[in-house]
């Protein structure tokens, strides 16, 4: 007898099972491995690519943050003449900056690994699907809000449905956070032959795999799924009702909310296919190998990348796009400017008449 913790090791294999199972064995024995139990290593990105991945981060961060803020800054000087959608624009951009603001600890993470403390982390990641949630569902009351102006034709009721605007943002913001709470799971650890500190879920072993299976079907169906088929259905009919009328003024206002949804898509689209591969192989529907394990695995990090593009794209949009947003920011500028030549005015006269104060008659 061994001692209780001594490691038990069986050298052959085939004898152990012939005396163990009373069976004997033969060369034509066919082994075959069953997939349901299979265990991968975790496909690790290579220093090069997590430098460069950093870099792309950060360039990120340095294009949202000062975008996102001109947007609002615009939206919010022409507060008397706000529709609901520019209300749900307004929040969506202040949802990409506080995305923003983000990314500088995932780059840092990304090279040293997570340095710093647990409720940090669980900040960050918090504000992160925060974001997730809330930026999508924002974009499904911009549909809606055109679908009812278009289509229901209730652009007489606009101030009453402003008011109500900002109670649908309180909701989503509400419903966003809630949604989030799974990330309250997060911490800071280092993975078991890791040399890295990470900041990510750390369940319970035993119900690790229910509550990350309940977490994803969430972010699926509420994330993506479901708010997808409510702005296809809503921009369906609109566009079919655009398609009818004469005029061109309806057509040219769509163009940035168009713009806006389909950069969404474009940006977010191979994220969620490749988590829910990625769910599927963690729930065991579907067989897989290691190499397809390892390479949603590197999916996933590729397409994280560029969903976080996201952030930065709609400023772009309606930089180039939204005639209204150049039209109002324009007169922002010129506002600002005309108080600056004012305010410097003033300042030189009084200025003038301090020096003729106080300097001597000749």
């Amino acid at each position: 007898m061994g001692e209780p913790n001594t490691p038990f090791y069986v050298l052959d294999f085939e004898s152990f099972y012939e005396e163990t199972f009373n069976v004997t064995l033969d060369d034509s024995t066919v082994y075959e491995m069953n997939e349901k139990t299979l265990v991968c290593a975790d496909a690790a990105l290579p220093t090069v690519v997590r430098v460069v991945m950093s870099c792309f981060y950060v360039h990120i961060f340095l294009v949202a943050l000062p975008g996102n803020l001109v947007v609002g800054l615009v939206v919010r000087s022409c507060k008397q003449s706000l529709s609901p959608s520019d209300v749900y624009l307004f929040h969506l951009a202040v949802a990409d900056t506080l995305l923003a603001l983000t990314l500088p600890f995932w780059a840092a993470s990304l090279v040293w690994g997570w340095v710093f403390n647990s409720t940090l982390c669980k900040l960050v990641s918090l504000v992160r699907e925060v974001n997730f949630y809330s930026s999508i569902l924002f974009l499904v009351c911009i549909s809606v809000d055109r679908y009812l102006v278009i289509v229901r034709a209730m652009e007489t009721r606009r101030e009453r449905r402003r008011l109500w605007s900002w109670v649908v943002c309180g909701a989503v913001w509400a419903a966003g956070a809630v949604l989030s709470l799974p990330v309250l799971y997060y911490e800071v650890f280092v993975p078991e032959g890791g040399k890295q500190a990470v900041c990510m879920e750390n369940h319970d072993p035993e119900n690790a795999r229910a509550l990350r299976l309940v977490t994803r079907l969430l972010r699926h169906t509420l994330g993506f799924l479901l708010p997808l088929a409510a702005m296809l259905g809503c921009y369906c009919v609109t566009v079919a009702r655009l398609l009818r009328t004469r005029g061109f003024q309806k057509q040219r206002a769509m163009r940035v909310i168009v713009a806006v949804v389909a950069a969404f898509l474009l940006c977010w689209t191979p994220y969620h296919a490749a988590a829910m591969a990625d769910t599927l192989m963690r729930a065991r529907v579907v067989g897989y190998g290691c190499a397809a394990r390892q390479a949603v695995d590197l999916a996933l990090s590729a397409t994280q990348s560029l969903g976080l593009l996201h952030c930065c794209v709609n400023p772009v949009l309606y930089a180039f796009i939204g005639e209204k947003f150049r039209r109002n920011l324009l007169h922002l500028c010129r506002r600002k400017g005309g108080l600056e030549r004012r305010s410097a005015s003033r300042y030189s006269r009084s200025t003038s008449q301090t020096s003729e104060a106080i300097s001597p008659v000749m």
